[in-house]
């Protein structure tokens, strides 16, 4: 390692290097220095007393890795310059994972905690339309399974929040945003569940939509993100089965239920291919995202396959694809399909849908009834420290 390892000494150019950082902190600190190589900051910071510590670093005062290193006095500050300035786009290109210690451009950053966190608020607020169902469930089975699937997306939305808290945003913050409007959720979850149906038509549309999305994600670049998809999609493979389930035993029960499920189908169709965006020439975010790989296939690739998917789907089990203008384009190898309302989408994207004042003021409820535990940890953890 020593003699392939190439240290980068521009630190001027990173907003975490040591010409930042070294005026920050007081003389009368006792530094640990982790990763200090041969550069160490006994230099920089002459004033101070400073330890470092290196797996490879021959002059190091302690050589070898963070995990075999004990000392019996505490440290007032930690710094790890090398350990933050590995990422570059050549790094993204060769299919290697950012992680959270790892420098990236402020634009990766920002569009990342974008994105997670309106992965992670939908999850969140995606749990009401069904919940709202689980007292009226048709049988036990049945609740038990949508008791599980809501746990389920409980835990995804925690993930997703922890994976987007390494990027430096705190839990409230992200709250924050959501609650004044200024972060978005899924505008599918802004819709009505009138009948049990609609619990069929979410798990098999909307968890089918996202598991196309997700499962792309999984390639992601960014480490807690991508490892965090892997095991969100194994759930999510069950709901879209679960969902699929529901309206296959609708569509081939009684009359009635068979309308249902087709009336839950015709009104979340379109809904459901509006959740992977606008058009990618509508969409001036995805340019950066594929260029940095965070997403791996664009909106429109990703509609496309959920379509090609899912037309077989319900004309296996007798429903109909609620589009007079899909049709199979030999050519192609893909449906065709008809003109998405883009004005109905962006006007609930904008929170004039249906029940978007409904979900967020939810949200917000939940949110202020759980104060009171959120102190009660605080008060513990403080008095146990």
């Amino acid at each position: 390692f020593e003699n392939s390892w190439n240290p980068n000494r521009s630190h001027e150019k990173y907003n975490y290097g040591w010409p930042f950082v070294i005026p920050k902190i007081s003389e009368s600190a006792y530094v640990l220095d982790v990763g200090c190589h041969t550069d160490s900051a006994h230099g920089r910071l002459p004033n101070n007393r400073v330890y470092g510590i290196d797996p490879a670093g021959k002059n190091a005062d302690f050589v070898g890795t963070i995990l075999e290193f004990e000392h019996p006095e505490k440290f007032d500050v930690a710094v790890s310059w090398g350990a933050i300035n590995f990422g570059s786009q050549e790094k993204i290109d060769a299919e290697k994972k950012i992680e959270p210690k790892d420098w990236m451009p402020d634009g990766y950053r920002s569009h990342l905690i974008r994105q997670i966190s309106q992965h992670a608020h939908s999850e969140i607020i995606g749990m009401q339309p069904e919940g709202n169902w689980i007292t009226r469930a048709p049988s036990l089975r049945a609740k038990m399974i949508l008791l599980a699937k809501v746990q389920d997306e409980a835990g995804h939305g925690l993930y997703l929040y922890s994976a987007c808290e390494t990027l430096g945003v705190t839990r409230d913050e992200l709250n924050k945003q959501l609650h004044e409007g200024k972060a978005k959720y899924s505008s599918i979850f802004n819709y009505p569940t009138l009948s049990w149906a609609d619990m069929g038509a979410i798990g098999w549309l909307v968890d089918g939509a996202a598991i196309v999305n997700q499962v792309s994600l999984q390639k992601t670049s960014y480490g807690p993100y991508s490892r965090g998809m892997i095991k969100i999609c194994k759930e999510e493979s069950f709901h879209q089965r679960q969902g699929y389930e529901i309206m296959t035993e609708m569509a081939n029960g009684t009359k009635e239920q068979k309308k249902m499920a087709q009336d839950a189908l015709n009104r979340f169709w379109w809904p459901s291919i509006m959740m992977f965006g606008p058009h990618d020439s509508d969409s001036p975010r995805t340019g950066n995202a594929m260029k940095w790989k965070i997403k791996r296939k664009t909106n429109d690739e990703l509609r496309q396959n959920f379509i090609d998917k899912t037309v077989a789907q319900a004309d296996l089990i007798g429903l109909k694809i609620p589009d007079p203008d899909l049709k199979w384009n030999e050519e192609r190898g893909s449906y065709d399909f008809g003109e998405i309302d883009w004005d109905e989408f962006w006007n609930v994207v904008n929170g004039d849908g249906p029940c978007n004042e409904q979900r967020l003021n939810h949200h917000k409820k939940a949110h202020d009834d759980g104060e009171w535990v959120r102190d009660a940890v605080k008060a513990y953890a403080k008095k146990s420290a």
